[in-house]
């Protein structure tokens, strides 16, 4: 097992102050920027979404199967940090940049398209990201603590990507100019940290034998042969699928419950400032308990959140409600590390039975599966607001009332207590990654 520095630790982690802060801003606010300031309708917006996202069923495993062949002076991921760099900024801000189109039809290819683009941009950087996990160190639970790091990044941003947006648009002479000058902010945060992570970090010297050999399909073939990832995988994409549910809502429910849109950002500091003190805790709660039990109290924590909300928030009103991020951020604070600490325990499980090193394909996976649950989540809200009458910036009826609340309430905790229970199926715990190990 090798321990990394802190230059090291902090080199990786830095990456995910852009990546969640592009994860972040997309989940928030793309549905509400095409709807409210693009001018498209929820339905057609949330299908534009969800379009785009689909692309990466293409785009994100074929990533992974190149990255995993790569051969360079500085290995096989980090080229891509270096060169991806523009073309994110680049797409970001094309992203955020309405065009004056009025035709529904051509406004929804633009989004689709513009989010094809952007999204590929990402994949180019993310996924070689992702992979480094496994390349630079092998200990069970030094992995723990280089992703606890990493998500000390990823909560700044995320605070950016949440809280920081509306302010900046606010702060232009219009929406519209607003959004497009945030999206060239964010895109060039995005791809600020791209750079220090390629600065700030090396990759291991692999042998020829390292570099997997199979075709593309049996490579993916051995992917969902490994359990431990597949249940793993299946337990992620309903996280990600029940957070963004969340994500893309709560700025209408604070704009169309409270009639307070301002309250949106003050309501993700508190979350996100929470969310922080309790990254460091769960690395200590999972070095007690483990990793899996760990990942479940999240589960728990954002289940019940989201049921109080939707019995009460209408109810007890904005004070009630900002106690409330409080406990929705511990549950978040717990999201954080385990998933991805155990995930290149399953990569590991993988490579001693095959002695193959192919962990691209398998974050490749990953990172798909993780778009494929915003995407989902977000066009199943754009159906949801359409089906409850919603209509963007007018005083809403009753059915749109009661679908922000369902989106924020009992959809979300229903998908949290799936991946509960999923995950406890999840097989890898300390004592047998040890005896995995020792035996190779």
């Amino acid at each position: 097992m090798n321990r990394l520095s802190v230059r090291e630790k902090l080199g990786f982690g830095i990456f995910d102050l852009g990546g969640n802060l592009f994860f972040t801003a997309l989940g928030f606010w793309s549905l509400n920027y095409l709807t409210d300031t693009a001018g498209l309708a929820a339905g057609l917006a949330g299908f534009a979404v969800m379009i785009g996202k689909l692309w990466d069923a293409v785009s994100d495993p074929v990533m992974g199967y190149i990255s995993d062949r790569t051969r360079s002076r500085w290995g096989r991921r980090r080229p891509y940090l270096l060169f991806g760099a523009l073309p994110v900024l680049l797409a970001m801000w094309a992203f955020f940049t309405a065009p004056n189109i009025e035709n529904p039809c051509l406004l929804t290819l633009w989004a689709a398209l513009m989010l094809i683009l952007l999204n590929t941009a990402n994949t180019v950087i993310n996924v070689p990201y992702a992979s480094l996990t496994p390349e630079l160190t092998s200990g069970y639970h030094e992995r723990t603590i280089l992703n606890g790091y990493r998500f000390g990044f990823a909560v700044f941003g995320t605070i950016i990507g949440a809280a920081a947006v509306k302010p900046l648009v606010d702060a232009f002479s219009s929406p519209r100019l607003g959004f497009s000058m945030t999206g060239l902010l964010l895109g060039g945060v995005v791809a600020l940290t791209s750079l220090l992570c390629f600065f700030g970090t090396k990759e291991k010297t692999r042998s020829p034998g390292d570099y997997p050999a199979a075709g593309f399909w049996a490579t993916y073939g051995a992917v969902f042969s490994n359990r431990p990832f597949v249940l793993l995988l299946g337990t992620y994409a309903l996280h990600l699928m029940g957070i963004s549910f969340l994500q893309g809502i709560l700025v209408y429910y604070t704009k169309y419950l409270y009639r307070r849109e301002d309250l949106t950002a003050p309501a993700m500091v508190i979350l996100l400032l929470t969310a922080m003190v309790c990254i460091p805790l769960s690395v200590l709660v999972s070095k007690r308990i483990g990793k899996k039990r760990t990942y479940q109290i999240c589960f728990a924590l954002l289940a019940g959140g989201c049921m109080i909300i939707f019995c009460l928030g209408h109810l007890l009103g904005t004070s009630f409600f900002l106690g409330m991020m409080v406990w929705a951020g511990a549950g978040v604070g717990f999201s954080y590390v385990a998933p991805f600490a155990m995930v290149p325990d399953a990569v590991e499980y993988d490579a001693l039975n095959t002695g193959e090193r192919k962990e691209g394909a398998f974050y490749g996976m990953w990172t798909f599966t993780a778009k494929l649950g915003q995407s989902l989540a977000v066009f199943l809200s754009g159906l949801i607001l359409a089906g409850g009458g919603y209509a963007a910036g007018a005083v809403q009826g009753a059915g749109a009332l009661m679908a922000i609340r369902l989106i924020i309430g009992p959809l979300p905790a229903l998908i949290f207590l799936l991946a509960l229970v999923l995950v406890q199926f999840y097989p890898l715990d300390e004592g047998t990654y040890k005896k995995l190990t020792a035996s190779a």
